[in-house]
Formats: structure tokens, C-alpha cells, sequence
């Protein structure tokens, strides 16, 4: 066994989107994972798009050197997806020679990375350049074995996903059980059952800062605080609920979470707000009223301004919601429980998985470097 230049298995493929046949427009992120793209697509000529099928990676090289990272991933979908025209799409040119799969689990490895970094230009950006990514070299062993390892990685993936397409099952009860409902309960005001919250950090007992996510979750925060007092910033205690108003460049989505861990702080422009009688309504059951995409589209509706729109606490007011006896809303709440656990369990097992693609890269490599001493 030896050592082959990546190029002499791949090669690029350049199809565009000519007949908009495509609409899904996505990215790559440094975990070498696709993502929806957070690109405004309003007005946006789709036509000039790079389409990617299963079976064909997509790569962006230009921030290589900055990242440390080469953002690159292996498109497993039946449906085509598109990828900016500035990322290179590419394909192994014989999979009896080399499996795509295999080939991605090559990439995954923290070696291949910091060996991609040292093949970038001097740039401002950093780039790698297609060339150069060709002239890196993979191990090139038979056939036989690379299914071996690929049946394995894959055989520990698809027992995560089986766990994974469970958690669907729970959140469609979840969302029936909403529904139903909305049909047959007598809708309330939920302004009279909640009320904003104010309480500031002046003595600087918290320094957990987040932010908010369309995804409806608590975040680290992205923002630069160096130099920063967080004196005015807003505390949110477990239980209470924190959004943005602002819904115009969200994505048709408001950023709404409900803190379910230890007390945070959030920024001074966010609004706090708790529920006043959990004896007449859960905080978890007006969670689940919150996570369904109907309220996204009906925050969105509401949401009012010129340069900027917004969903303000008066409309959170005015917002209409079935809200039935306790017993029924302690029901749900127990199925809610049930899958936010195995939610956590589910990202521990992916956690898990993920240091093991090297591993079996690395028992590759090692089996290179015997057999080249013996």
C-alpha cells in the first residue's frame, strides 16, 4: 500500500442551474456538514448556482488558511441541492478505485486538515487553491478494504439516525396534540396570563451571556465583548422566556426561547417575559405553542414597521392560544420531557461518533507506515 495525489482520483464537475430546476440553495460549515444557506435570496439569479447530486462533494477553499479547516462535504440526498458558484464541485472520477465515502472520511481526519493549511497561498484570504488540493496526497488502498471501513462508520451512523427519525415521531405528537387543540379548546388571550420581565444585572452576579436562535434555543453569544460592562444587560431565570423583536432578517422566523437551564444574562434590546400562574399554564406546554412553524408565520404576519419590522410586545399580547385544563397540559409536557431527553442523548451519541472517523483513518495510516518498514 501506498500513497497516491488526491488528483489522480477526483475531478471537477461544473453544472449549473440553466432551467432553475433547483430551488434548495445550501452551504458548508467548518464541520463538514451542508447547512441552508443564510444568503438573502431575494432577487438572487439561481441560474448561476453550481447544482451538487448525490454521490459529488462540495468545497469552499478560500478561507482555508484562516479556518484551519477545509469546509467540504459528501452530498447524500437523492434530490440535487445548489452551492455558491464560488465553492468547487467535484467527484471521484472511479468509485471501483475509490469510495466517495471513503474519500470523506479522509477528510474528516484533524491531519488532513492541518496538511491542507500548510498547502494554502499567502493571500489576504488564505486560500487553497484546486491545484494545490490536488497535489495532496490520500492513502491508496485495495478496494476490499476501504468497504470495510466505510460498512463500518457507516453501520454506527445509521444506528444513530434510526434513534435520530424517533425524535420525529415525538414532535409530531407533540404538534397533533397542539392542533387538535387549537380545533376544540376556546382560544385566550395570552396576555393575560404572562407579564414582562425587567430584572437587570447591575450587581454583576450573572456573566452567562446568550443569545437567541430561530431554532427556538438559548445560544452562546457571538458578540464581541471585550471591554464590555454587562451591569445593564437583562437577566433570564429558568423558566422565563427571552425573544427578538425585530423579524424582518430572521428568515420569516422570530428568535423565542424559553431558559431551561441555569439563570443567563441577554442583551439589554431583548424582551423578557414569564408566565404568572403556572398553576393555569405551563411554561413547557406555551413552549410547544411556540415551536410550531404556524406561530413563526403568524409572528411574521403581525410583525409591523417600515425599515425595520417588528413583533412588539403588544402583539405578543394579543396572541391567541387554547390553553386547556392543567392535567392536560401536564400530559403533553410529560411527552415534551420525554423528548427533550432524548434530544440530549441523541447529541451525545452524535458526539460520540464524530472522533471516530479518524480513528479508523488513523488505522489506515498506521497500517501504511508498518508495511513500508516491513
Amino acid at each position: 500500500m501506498s500513497y497516491k495525489h488526491l488528483g489522480d482520483y477526483i475531478q471537477l464537475v461544473d453544472k449549473r442551474n440553466k432551467d432553475l430546476a433547483v430551488t434548495t440553495l445550501l452551504g458548508i460549515n467548518i464541520f463538514k456538514n451542508y447547512m441552508p444557506s443564510v444568503a438573502n435570496q431575494t432577487g438572487l439569479d439561481l441560474s448561476k448556482y453550481k447544482v451538487v447530486s448525490k454521490g459529488q462533494f462540495a468545497t469552499n477553499l478560500m478561507h482555508v488558511n484562516r479556518d484551519e479547516v477545509l469546509p467540504v462535504a459528501l452530498y447524500t440526498n437523492e434530490k440535487p441541492a445548489l452551492v455558491s458558484p464560488a465553492y468547487k464541485t467535484f467527484e471521484v472520477i472511479d468509485v471501483n478505485e475509490l469510495l466517495p465515502e471513503f474519500l470523506m472520511m479522509e477528510f474528516q481526519r484533524p491531519e488532513f486538515d492541518r496538511k491542507a493549511w500548510t498547502y494554502c497561498d499567502s493571500s489576504v484570504r488564505g486560500g487553497l487553491e484546486w491545484d494545490r488540493l490536488c497535489d495532496m496526497q490520500i492513502p491508496d488502498i485495495d478496494i476490499d478494504e476501504q468497504q470495510i471501513y466505510v460498512a463500518l462508520y457507516k453501520g454506527i451512523l445509521n444506528n444513530q439516525k434510526v434513534y435520530e427519525n424517533s425524535l420525529e415521531d415525538l414532535q409530531l405528537i407533540c404538534d397533533t396534540y397542539i392542533e387538535d387543540l387549537i380545533k376544540t379548546e376556546e382560544p385566550k388571550l395570552l396576555g393575560d396570563y404572562v407579564q414582562q420581565v425587567n430584572e437587570r444585572n447591575t450587581d454583576l452576579e450573572i456573566d452567562f451571556l446568550q443569545g437567541i436562535s430561530t431554532s427556538k434555543v438559548l445560544i452562546n453569544s457571538k458578540a464581541n465583548t471585550t471591554g464590555v460592562s454587562f451591569h445593564n444587560y437583562k437577566i433570564v431565570r429558568n423558566g422565563q422566556f427571552v425573544y427578538v423583536a425585530d423579524t424582518s432578517r430572521r428568515g420569516d422566523k422570530i428568535a423565542l426561547a424559553m431558559n431551561s437551564e441555569k439563570d443567563c444574562i441577554v442583551s439589554a434590546i431583548y424582551t423578557v417575559f414569564e408566565v404568572t400562574n403556572t398553576k393555569e399554564l405551563l411554561p413547557e406546554y406555551l413552549y410547544l405553542f411556540f415551536q410550531r412553524t404556524e406561530f413563526d408565520r403568524y409572528a411574521r404576519f403581525n410583525s409591523w414597521g417600515s425599515a425595520r419590522e417588528t413583533f412588539d410586545w403588544a402583539e405578543m399580547c394579543n396572541v391567541k392560544l387554547p390553553i386547556p385544563d392543567i392535567k392536560i397540559q401536564e400530559a403533553i409536557v410529560t411527552i415534551y420531557h420525554t423528548l427533550e431527553t432524548r434530544k440530549k442523548i441523541n447529541e451525545q451519541l452524535k458526539d460520540s461518533i464524530k472522533p471516530l472517523c479518524p480513528v479508523l483513518m488513523r488505522g489506515v495510516v498506521e497500517e501504511l507506515k508498518m508495511e513500508k518498514v516491513l
